[in-house]
């Protein structure tokens, strides 16, 4: 799971739209690919933005990458991008979206838009690496990692249970075998002092 990119888009309905700010991982691409996977992940983000509707959400595929799309839009015509591999699962992706425009527009004021070179958002560098993990990102997958993480606990504590509860079963087996036995091994004495008799 990895997040290779993250943009703040300026995605105005009938216009082409601007990138005010953006973050990139490229290090898993070799240093002689990185130019071009860059310049193909802002061709990607721009176009996925502009072509999804204000105030809806999308994930769009291609190749081995995966673009989730929020497109506020709004008086702040926001959209935000954020392209991962495709193991990245999507409700984390939407919930850092959100996060990522919330504090974007709480930081940057609507006015600085027209200069996007001016735009000093070095918040979305730590999003970046803080979210790579998606846990961090959305606390109901931690806490069903934590839920899963004991029922693991449960079923190996469960499955010790039983197979104790095998072998105090073969002890009663055992015990009632070895009851019986001794019981017949009484019969059988008793029958072989009753045939001599000590006068």
């Amino acid at each position: 799971m990895k997040i290779y990119s993250i943009s703040v888009i300026l995605a105005p309905p009938s216009t082409s739209s601007v990138i005010l700010s953006t973050a990139s991982d490229l290090s898993s691409f070799s240093f002689y690919q990185r130019g071009s996977v860059g310049e193909f992940m802002t061709f990607f983000s721009k176009t996925v933005a502009e072509r999804t509707p204000q105030g809806q959400r999308q994930s769009v595929q291609e190749n081995n990458y995966t673009a989730h799309v929020y497109n506020r839009g709004g008086a702040e015509q926001l959209a935000a991008v954020i392209i991962t591999d495709q193991e990245y699962p999507v409700r984390p992706a939407f919930s850092l979206l959100t996060k990522l425009l919330d504090e974007f527009t709480a930081q940057v004021p609507q006015s600085a838009f027209d200069k996007p070179a001016s735009i000093n958002f070095s918040s979305i560098n730590t999003y970046i690496q803080k979210y790579q993990d998606p846990r961090q990102a959305d606390t109901i997958m931690r806490v069903q990692q934590e839920l899963d993480e004991t029922k693991i606990i449960l079923h190996k504590t469960i499955e010790s249970v039983l197979e104790r509860g095998e072998k105090l079963d073969n002890l009663v087996d055992r015990s009632n075998a070895l009851s019986a036995q001794s019981k017949m091994f009484y019969k059988t004495a008793k029958k072989q002092n009753s045939c001599c008799v000590i006068m």
